[in-house]
């Protein structure tokens, strides 16, 4: 599956933003996630969504970001509110066949979030 991120940009602290990730599979096969990275830092698990629907935050975002998909579209989304300069980074989409799989195989190219006033 190919994955393509859009709706990065700046924005100001406690702005809102969404993110969106059009797939070129049927994403009903796999289980699709957000992964961000900040500049000199570790990849961070940001949420993810399985194929019925059961979602799971980061606990860094609970409360603030949502994740969801269009499955007619073929199309994720992650939903970025309360945004604070410290949720600045590359954010990826990304794709597994399983829930259980330890890596992910698919990703896109990302898409950057700057929050700063």
């Amino acid at each position: 599956v190919h994955l393509v991120e859009a709706g990065g940009g700046s924005v100001q602290p406690g702005g809102s933003r969404r993110l969106s990730c059009v797939a070129t599979g049927d994403i009903t096969k796999y289980f699709m996630g957000w992964i961000r990275q900040a500049r000199g830092e570790a990849c961070e698990g940001v949420a993810t969504i399985d194929s019925d629907g059961t979602t799971t935050y980061g606990d860094s975002v609970k409360g603030r970001f949502a994740i969801s998909k269009d499955n007619a579209k073929n199309t994720l989304y992650l939903q970025m509110n309360a945004l604070k300069p410290e949720d600045t980074a590359m954010y990826y989409c990304a794709a597994k066949e399983h829930s259980w799989y330890p890596a992910w195989p698919y990703w896109g190219q990302g898409t950057q979030v700057a929050v700063s006033s």
